[in-house]
């Protein structure tokens, strides 16, 4: 089978609803499916697997175990999102070796805990892949974490899931993004702000780092695009595990005050959401007043504090756990099974985190070999079910095509959706709406084999 061809520009999503139907209609998943997966390299994996053979007995019990990294912060302000990415990957190896393990071999987790401390992330990156030696990561949450880990797994040709939102503006041959791109969450969740709310002036607050800034660059260049004007764009950013918001709040406020329907985008990560959404409650701002979309508030974080000021705000993922499917339910009765707390939620990331391990999995068996180059080759074209009832397929941009939910927060913690996308929107790793990267298109396969291919110069910018 062939893939895709390389120089199909991905499309973003469409503003109209009438539109994204239209565009669904005309790329289905089952297309998408039938598009590309790599002829399999059996000479090298035979090869591989003869190798393995002829090793000494002295690592024979080595040869028997496949290994998984699990590079998440279990300490630290990231600690209340990131731990339950942890405890998802371990659930999966559980269940993989339930089932035999892979190729005969037992998988085996290796745990660490970069703490929430981003150059720690590069160091255990490097630890995982040199001294455990294991055959793929699973981990990060913030941006600012990938992008320590990137140059290390690129330096050693690791392999890496990344599980949540990111900011686009990279595509790397060693990382598979199946978090959400900007076009699969921030951009529909301000089309809908725009479109189904009627807001005209805009908040965009956030936590300074990279996913925050590259994001918000996006959505003002998207906003302009759509002809709203500098005076109805606020931006504003505070440092992680931030409490104070008082005065910020106060300039919210202020800021929608002026009779024009005013919205936050927030790209508030971590523990810095309890205390945002507190005050807001603390200053009477109702979500019908000022509505707040948010990419990192998901249903493990709400179970953690009081939902009542939160009540009627909305959050954008790909994922909710009150979406009821067949392979839903399954996987919340299995997860909470597991963890052994019926209390306990299913959120966005953990679907990536499930996806990107059943891919990678199914990669495995398939060309019967862990060697990531095989591997990767194999993962493009790879077509899985979601949880929501469709099918995640892995493009050869790295990212995936993934369905887009706006929900709206309900006073016992759960999400009830508002808007969806008839289909599946497939990830796009350079924005359309940046000068830096409008020419920019990702094809990890042959005979592109490039990350950042410019469309106008017909050439490879970046490192293949």
């Amino acid at each position: 089978m062939t893939p895709i061809s390389s120089f199909l520009r991905f499309a973003h999503l469409p503003q109209s609803r009438v539109e994204m139907t239209q565009n669904a209609n005309n790329k289905t998943p089952e297309q998408l499916e039938g598009h590309h997966m790599k002829l399999k390299k059996l000479t090298l994996a035979a090869a591989l697997i003869a190798s393995s053979l002829a090793s000494s007995v002295t690592f024979a019990k080595d040869d028997d175990t496949i290994k998984v990294g699990v590079l998440h912060s279990l300490t630290g302000t990231m600690a209340i999102s990131e731990t339950t990415l942890k405890d998802t990957v371990l659930m999966m190896v559980d269940e993989q070796n339930k089932k035999g393990g892979l190729l005969g071999k037992k998988i085996e987790a290796v745990v660490v805990d970069p703490a929430s401390n981003w150059p720690l992330f590069a160091e255990k990156a490097r630890e995982l892949l040199v001294q455990e030696e294991v055959d793929v990561i699973f981990g990060g949450w913030t941006s600012v974490s990938r992008k320590s880990v990137l140059p290390v797994v690129e330096e050693l040709n690791g392999m890496m899931f990344y599980p949540v939102q990111y900011e686009g503006e990279e595509s790397s041959k060693n990382v598979f993004y199946t978090g959400a791109a900007p076009n699969q969450q921030a951009i529909p969740a301000v089309d809908y702000l725009m479109n189904d709310i009627g807001a005209e002036r805009w908040v965009l607050l956030g936590t300074d780092y990279v996913y925050p800034r590259t994001t918000n660059k996006i959505l003002e260049a998207y906003l302009k695009a759509n002809g709203v004007e500098d005076k109805d764009i606020m931006i504003q950013y505070t440092p992680f595990g931030h409490s104070d918001w008082q005065n910020i709040v106060s300039d919210v406020k202020k800021f929608g005050s002026t009779g024009k329907k005013t919205a936050v985008v927030s790209t508030i990560n971590g523990d810095a959401n309890v205390p945002f959404y507190k005050e807001l409650g603390n200053q009477d701002i109702s979500a019908e007043d000022i509505p707040v979309v948010a990419f990192s508030v998901g249903e493990e974080e709400l179970s953690g504090f009081d939902t009542s000021p939160l009540v009627g705000h909305l959050a954008a993922w790909n994922y909710f756990q009150s979406i009821y499917t067949d392979e839903n339910d399954a996987f919340i009765a299995k997860w909470k099974a597991f963890i052994g707390d019926e209390d306990r939620v299913t959120n966005d990331p953990m679907e990536a985190t499930y996806i990107g391990f059943n891919m990678w999995a199914k990669a495995v068996e398939q060309t019967g070999t862990t060697d990531v180059d095989t591997v990767s080759d194999a993962l493009i074209g790879m077509a899985t079910p979601n949880l929501t009832g469709g099918i995640a397929v892995m493009n050869p941009n790295h990212h995936l095509s993934k369905p887009v939910f706006i929900g709206e927060i309900q006073d016992d913690g759960q999400v009830e959706v508002v808007w969806e996308t008839p289909g599946t929107v497939r990830g796009d790793a350079w924005s359309d709406y940046l000068e830096t990267s409008k020419n920019l298109m990702s094809d990890w396969s042959a005979p592109m084999n490039c990350g950042s291919y410019d469309v106008v110069k017909g050439a490879c910018t970046g490192a293949k």
